[in-house]
C-alpha cells in the first residue's frame, strides 16, 4: 500500500466518532465499537442547539424518533457522512438537505414488524372484549361480569390501511384467529394468504369491523382519517392507529366515540408526544370508554430493539466501509463487490451533465486503471463508486474532490 494513501478503515476508524442518542439498544454500540469506532451513547434526545454542538467531530449519528435533524443542524455537521434512524420513520430528518450535503440516511423498515403486528392483534381482541375497561374496573374494586357488547373476533373483518411489512404481518396473524382480512394501499401489493384488496379507502372503511392504520407520515397521509372517513366506518366498529400520530384527527375521533358511532379505539401514536418519560401527557381521548391508549410502544420489545440496533448498525458499517447505499432512504442505491488489490473512491456530486466525463478525464490524465465503476443518480445527486490501482488512487481522489460539482469524496481503502 502506498504510504501517501489513507490507512485501512480498521485503522482510520480509531479517530472516527459515532454518537447514538435516545437510548438506542446496546447491540448497535457493540457492533460499531467492535469495528473500531469511538462510540458515545446518550439516553435522551438533544435539542437543535445541543445537536449542532455535539456533531462537530462526529462521522455517524444514530437517533430514534425524538431527535430533529434539521437543515441547520446538517449545515454545521461538516464531518457527518451518515445518519441511522433506529426506527421505521424518517420524517424527523430533513432528507433533502442531508442528501444535498452528501449525508446518507438509513432506517430499520423490517426489525420491529412482528412486535407491532402482535400489539395490533392483541388490541383487536382487547377492544372486542372491552378488556381495557374491565381491567380498570377490577383494579378499583368493581366487579362487572357482563357479556354485553363483548364479541369474538372470529368471522369479523379487519381492514388494513397500508399493506407494507407491518400490514402484511397483521393480516397473516389476523387470519390465524379466523378473521376476514381486507386491505387498501395506494400501491399494488401482492396479498398474503386469503387477504384481499379493496379498490378504495371508502370501500374498506365501510365493510370493516376493525380498521388498523399502517402508513408513513407523508403529505398524503397527514390527517387522512377525519370526520368524513370516520363517518364512512361501520356503526359499532373500531379504529386502531400504531402508525403516525398525524394520520388521525383527534377531535373527530373523540366525537365519533362519544356518539358511539365507533365502539372503541386503540391509539399508540399521537400528534404531539412528550419529549421524555418524565413529562406529563394529556389527550382528549383520555377517560373515554373502551379506548386503549399506549405510549408509542408498538415496536418497544427487547427482540425488536436488539434487531433494530443490528439492522441499522449493519447499514452504517457497510456504507462507511464499502460505500454501499442499499437501504438508504435518500441516496441512489449502489452496492459493488470489491476487486482484490484495489483502492475504492466514492463520490457524491451534483447531478448535472458531464460529471462522469470529468471524472474519467482525471483518471485518464493519471493513467490510472479502473477495475470497476458504478454510477447511480436521482434528481439531485449522483453517487459514484470507483475501484482503482492503489498507487494512483490518491491523485485521482484529490482531483475528483476539486471538481466544482463535488459534494463529498471519500477514499475508503
Amino acid at each position: 500500500m502506498s504510504s501517501s494513501y489513507p490507512p485501512a478503515p480498521s485503522v482510520a476508524k480509531e479517530s472516527c466518532k459515532v454518537l447514538l442518542l435516545e437510548n438506542i439498544h446496546e447491540s448497535a454500540a457493540e457492533m460499531l465499537s467492535a469495528d473500531g469506532f469511538q462510540v458515545e451513547t446518550l439516553k435522551t434526545a438533544l435539542s437543535e442547539s445541543e445537536l449542532r454542538e455535539r456533531l462537530a467531530n462526529v462521522q455517524l449519528l444514530g437517533i430514534r424518533s425524538k431527535t430533529q435533524v434539521t437543515a441547520a443542524v446538517l449545515a454545521q455537521a461538516k464531518q457527518l457522512i451518515g445518519v441511522g434512524c433506529f426506527c421505521i420513520g424518517t420524517n424527523q430528518i430533513d432528507l433533502l438537505a442531508a442528501k444535498r450535503a452528501g449525508i446518507a440516511v438509513f432506517n430499520a423498515p423490517f426489525s420491529n414488524t412482528r412486535s407491532v403486528a402482535e400489539l395490533v392483534v392483541a388490541e383487536v381482541i382487547m377492544l372486542a372484549r372491552q378488556l381495557g375497561d374491565r381491567l380498570r374496573e377490577v383494579h378499583v374494586g368493581k366487579w362487572r361480569k357482563i357479556a354485553t357488547q363483548s364479541y369474538e373476533v372470529r368471522g369479523k373483518t379487519l381492514g388494513i390501511v397500508g399493506y407494507g411489512h407491518i400490514g402484511r404481518q397483521v393480516g397473516v396473524l389476523a387470519e390465524m384467529f379466523g378473521m376476514r382480512v381486507a386491505y387498501y394501499d395506494r400501491a399494488t401489493k401482492l396479498p398474503m394468504g386469503n387477504n384481499r384488496v379493496c379498490a378504495t379507502l371508502e370501500a374498506l372503511l365501510s365493510e370493516s369491523d376493525f380498521v388498523t392504520l399502517h402508513v408513513p407520515a407523508t403529505t398524503e397521509t397527514h390527517e387522512m382519517i377525519g370526520a368524513t372517513e370516520l363517518a364512512q366506518m361501520k356503526p359499532g366498529s373500531y379504529l386502531l392507529n400504531a402508525s403516525r400520530g398525524t394520520v388521525v384527527q383527534i377531535a373527530p375521533l373523540v366525537a365519533a366515540l362519544q356518539s358511539q358511532h365507533l365502539a372503541g379505539a386503540a391509539i399508540d401514536v399521537f400528534p404531539e408526544e412528550p419529549e421524555s418519560n418524565v413529562d406529563d401527557f394529556r389527550t382528549p381521548l383520555q377517560d373515554l370508554p373502551n379506548v386503549i391508549l399506549t405510549p408509542h410502544i408498538g415496536g418497544s420489545t427487547g427482540e425488536a430493539q436488539a434487531a433494530i440496533g443490528r439492522e441499522v448498525a449493519t447499514s452504517l458499517l457497510k456504507f462507511y466501509n464499502s460505500g454501499t447505499t442499499t437501504g438508504s432512504v435518500n441516496f441512489p442505491q449502489l452496492e459493488l463487490p470489491q476487486p482484490p488489490g484495489t483502492h475504492r473512491i466514492v463520490n457524491v456530486h451534483q447531478n448535472v451533465p458531464g460529471v462522469l466525463r470529468d471524472v474519467n478525464r482525471i483518471v485518464s490524465e493519471h493513467n490510472a486503471n479502473i477495475h470497476s465503476q458504478m454510477l447511480a443518480t436521482d434528481a439531485d445527486i449522483g453517487y459514484l463508486i470507483m475501484d482503482l490501482d492503489e498507487d494512483l488512487a490518491r491523485a485521482v481522489h484529490d482531483g475528483v474532490a476539486r471538481l466544482s460539482t463535488n459534494i463529498r469524496t471519500r477514499a475508503l481503502y
